[in-house]
């Protein structure tokens, strides 16, 4: 019984040549030398820094394309087509709708020519349009927004519903304005009368230039009773 303890005890004191299994090392557990571990520091911070800024690369492009252009040069001026301003103009008391090429931008896609639509009115009797309209005009009747409202004797509309976006139809029996959406209705004069829409018809800018009529295409923010630039884009 002596000897075989005295085997045991041997045999765990053992030296790795004299029977006990050797510890299996890797290049992981070489810490390496300082030179070495700065070294490796600097590749990984390295390697980090050039993702951040691969990450931004493509970051900026994609929020920029979700950003509206409003400050994108403002609205520019294009002109109607020339028969529907005419027809405008020999109208009596129904609204006409005018078409025309919208250019516009999307990011970074190249510039395009969009056929687009807006409706006009004339205007026979402004101090009545203004009681009609009140909600275009401050206190004392100057106009609410940074353009005339009535110009030339005429009010051009922008054919988009003020409730959620959708383009609204004219009821020229009942000479009105109707959204097939959600229901909302306007008078002949662009006033909301019933349905959910927060707020009238959008009026758009209008000149005469050279002989052509020229509008200024914008986008205002729908579901509000006030009117916020969204876009000088389709």
């Amino acid at each position: 019984m002596l000897s075989e303890t005295t085997a045991l005890s041997s045999h765990a004191h053992a030296s790795p040549g004299e029977g006990a299994h050797p510890r299996i090392t890797s290049a992981y557990d070489d810490a390496g030398s300082a030179e070495e571990i700065s070294r490796r520091k600097f590749m990984a911070n390295a390697t980090l820094t050039i993702g951040g800024l691969i990450g931004l690369g493509l970051a900026i492009p994609i929020v920029g394309s979700l950003i509206p252009d409003v400050g994108a040069g403002g609205a520019t001026w294009t002109a109607l087509d020339e028969a529907g301003w005419k027809d405008l103009q020999t109208a009596t008391d129904k609204a006409v709708q005018i078409n025309f090429n919208l250019s516009t931008k999307d990011a970074y896609l190249p510039t395009e020519s969009v056929p687009e639509s807006v409706w006009g009115i004339k205007v026979n009797d402004p101090s009545k349009f203004k009681a009609d309209r009140s909600d275009l005009y401050l206190p004392g009747g100057k106009d609410s927004l940074p353009y005339q409202i009535v110009t030339l004797g005429f009010v051009i509309f922008s054919p988009i519903c003020p409730h959620l976006g959708c383009r609204y139809n004219y009821d020229s029996a009942a000479n009105k304005f109707a959204c097939p959406c959600h229901g909302s209705q306007f008078d002949n004069q662009g006033k909301h009368i019933a349905g959910p829409a927060a707020r009238g018809l959008d009026p758009l800018p209008l000149r005469e230039q050279s002989g052509k009529a020229e509008i200024e295409w914008i986008r205002y923010k729908p579901t509000v009773p006030d009117r916020i630039v969204v876009s000088y884009s389709n």
